[in-house]
């Protein structure tokens, strides 16, 4: 495990949702940490894979993307794997239950799914954000239940985009 870690590259960007930590290997992003953060064994180091997700991160919250195309190995198992594949089917300006998306990956009910989407470790990315409790209740969110409520709502506006040039809002007003 040990060499394995030293392949791991991370970086710590200003965002428009605030500071975030990505991780990646050579050739695929593992994970995103909301904050600055120092992981233990990871290089500071950037990379292509860190390059191209901050860059498309950046265009989502612009309005300029509505998918990623970086590479991903997101940590967990087979559960979560499941869990994380069917999250991603999600289009852009929808939503589905945690109820749903157990359906979908075969698992027994929704708060199985609720809790492996509270460690999701490439938020964004793997758009827990569109998985909801049901309708007068979003569920919570690894960044933060108002950050869930924002995206969501960017994501469901005509104009689509959270941000703009310039202009950084603090997504939690």
């Amino acid at each position: 495990m040990g060499q394995a870690m030293l392949a791991l590259r991370y970086a710590v960007y200003d965002t428009a949702a605030g500071d975030v930590t990505l991780i990646a290997a050579k050739k695929s992003l593992r994970a995103l940490l909301f904050g600055a953060r120092d992981p233990s064994g990871a290089a500071n180091e950037e990379n292509t894979v860190l390059y191209d997700a901050i860059v498309q991160l950046n265009q989502f919250f612009f309005g300029q993307r509505r998918s990623f195309d970086v590479p991903l190995a997101p940590f967990g198992g087979e559960k979560e794997q499941r869990v994380y594949a069917e999250v991603q089917k999600i289009p852009y300006g929808e939503t589905r239950t945690y109820k749903e998306i157990a359906k979908s990956a075969g698992l027994k009910d929704g708060k199985e799914v609720e809790k492996i989407l509270a460690l999701n470790p490439l938020p964004f990315f793997i758009p827990c954000h569109r998985v909801i409790k049901d309708e007068k209740d979003l569920g919570s969110y690894v960044g933060g239940d108002h950050l869930k409520e924002k995206l969501i709502q960017m994501e469901q506006s005509k104009t689509r985009k959270m941000y703009r040039p310039g202009h950084y809002l603090d997504p939690r007003t």
